[in-house]
């Protein structure tokens, strides 16, 4: 942890320096006022003791300066009773507190001892996070590059566009790099810049003045002001009118912000992160987005693939929505049945991880007994499995509350119609098909059955099972009527006249 002190007095930081008892500290001192920007300007810095006649240098206020520059920095201000006054206006505009002079080397130890434990604990909790977040965004190589880039981006007040289809995690992954910045502790506020009418625009986000428009009763703080201090998601930004365009440009330049009705203008800190499905690059080229603002927004650039590029992460993703949403519905789900499972592999998604929280908060709702079935899906993602049944093993209850992998694919060969390779561990072409390593016997001259015996083989066990009651052989293998009378069909299993219809 960097500890910046600044101070009129040489002797008081000599002190402090020499008493100094902390490990993992390195302190950043300062008793000249012209040597204080040019030093704050080249060091980071986390923790900070400021004497109250540094506050104000150059006619900037130096509490705002270092927490624009600084995220996340924590400001005590030094004082005596004579300078009091100025020490508690400081903590209006930011600072943590004051600490009245004399003050002992025991008392600065005692806040960076404070300071430092946010931070383990941060750093900790952080850790944690980022096993759920590889679990959550996929771990593919490409996802993989995004969040390394993420992790390193996030600390500093770069603005960041991502891109991507509606509903691929846009938000999501803006709070992930809100999450793991210097903000953490600061608001997060999003907007969707297309949801709101374009004569309101303004006025949302930058705030309004009484009476600067119909209806405008009272002064009215803004989206932007709402964040001071965090993070600002702006989604579907392409969709800012030219005018709105201007104002964000102008902000992101000065980082001021002027209410609609107001000639003066106000500093506000905040980072900005937009986010778009439509192509910016068109836009431009048609007139529609100004060029000078995609480049302001486009410091770091983060393409989200689509959810259908990374299967792997979809078990994870329905283990997350199940454990949010069965608890909203009254329903303790602890089985997912396999063609439910495999429904869920083969389904595109074209509307992406929104869409799919959408299928299993569906499929909660209408599920019995905590169970979702293949018929508790959407009718869309059902043809799925109807197209070609497979015996998938089932999720067990251990697994959504324990957050092991909901079903486990590399058991499947153990399985009658397992030999077909589950797309959430890979992300080839769905007609490839997997081998397996495991450790075998010496089997050469066995003889193998072809997957259209093995098909007929288990369907005629699943009738001997349920003694030829089609309903319950459906139900056992979680597919429609329907399949089962063509699959009758097409292996040429013949029902008695006798036999339950």
């Amino acid at each position: 942890m960097k500890i910046l002190i600044a101070d009129l007095d040489k002797n008081f930081i000599s002190d402090i320096q020499r008493s100094w008892s902390i490990p993992d500290t390195d302190f950043v001192v300062c008793s000249d006022k012209d040597a204080f920007m040019p030093l704050t300007k080249s060091q980071p810095i986390d923790l900070a003791f400021i004497e109250v006649p540094f506050l104000m240098l150059e006619n900037m206020d130096m509490v705002s300066y270092l927490k624009e520059r600084h995220p996340g920095i924590e400001i005590y201000v030094l004082c005596n009773d004579k300078n009091l006054p100025g020490a508690t206006s400081a903590i209006s505009r930011g600072a943590s507190s004051f600490l009245i002079k004399p003050v002992s080397v025991a008392q600065f130890e005692e806040v960076a001892k404070k300071a430092l434990t946010q931070r383990q604990n941060k750093s900790t909790a952080q850790l944690m996070e980022s096993q759920v977040l590889d679990s959550l965004l996929g771990n593919t190589p490409e996802m993989r590059k995004i969040l390394k880039t993420v992790y390193k981006i996030a600390p500093t007040t770069s603005t960041v566009l991502i891109t991507g289809e509606s509903g691929s995690g846009k938000e999501f992954l803006a709070k992930i790099v809100h999450r793991y910045s210097k903000r953490s502790e600061a608001p997060f506020v999003a907007v969707n810049c297309g949801a709101i009418p374009e004569n309101l625009v303004e006025s949302e986000l930058f705030g309004s003045k009484k009476g600067s428009y119909t209806g405008s009763t009272a002064d009215k703080k803004g989206l932007f002001e709402s964040a001071n201090g965090g993070t600002l998601f702006l989604d579907e930004v392409g969709e800012l009118s030219p005018a709105t365009q201007v104002k964000l440009l102008r902000f992101l330049q000065n980082h001021e912000i002027r209410r609609v009705g107001e000639t003066t203008s106000r500093y506000v800190d905040v980072r900005v992160i937009a986010a778009t499905n439509r192509d910016l690059k068109d836009a431009m080229l048609e007139g529609r987005f100004r060029e000078d603002l995609y480049y302001r927004l486009n410091t770091f650039h983060l393409q989200l693939p689509p959810l259908r590029n990374r299967k792997p992460v979809i078990p994870a993703l329905v283990r997350y929505f199940i454990l949010k949403y069965k608890e909203t519905h009254g329903k303790d789900i602890v089985d997912l049945e396999p063609a439910a499972q495999y429904a869920l592999s083969r389904y595109r998604y074209p509307g992406n991880i929104r869409e799919l929280e959408n299928i299993i908060e569906h499929a909660i709702v209408l599920s019995e007994n905590g169970i979702i079935r293949l018929e508790d899906l959407p009718e869309e993602v059902q043809q799925e499995a109807n197209e070609k049944p497979i015996a998938i093993p089932h999720m067990k209850q251990e697994a959504i509350t324990n957050g092991e992998a909901l079903w486990d694919t590399e058991d499947s060969v153990s399985h009658p119609a397992g030999l077909v390779e589950s797309e959430f561990t890979s992300s080839e072409p769905r007609n490839k098909i997997a081998t397996s390593t495991a450790p075998q016997n010496d089997s050469s001259n066995e003889e193998i059955l072809s997957l259209e015996e093995m098909e007929r083989r288990h369907i005629l066990h699943a009738l001997s099972i349920c003694k030829g009651n089609r309903t319950e052989v459906c139900k056992r293998l979680g597919i429609s009527r329907a399949t089962l009378w063509r699959k009758l069909k097409e292996l040429k299993i013949a029902m008695e006249e006798g036999d339950e219809a």
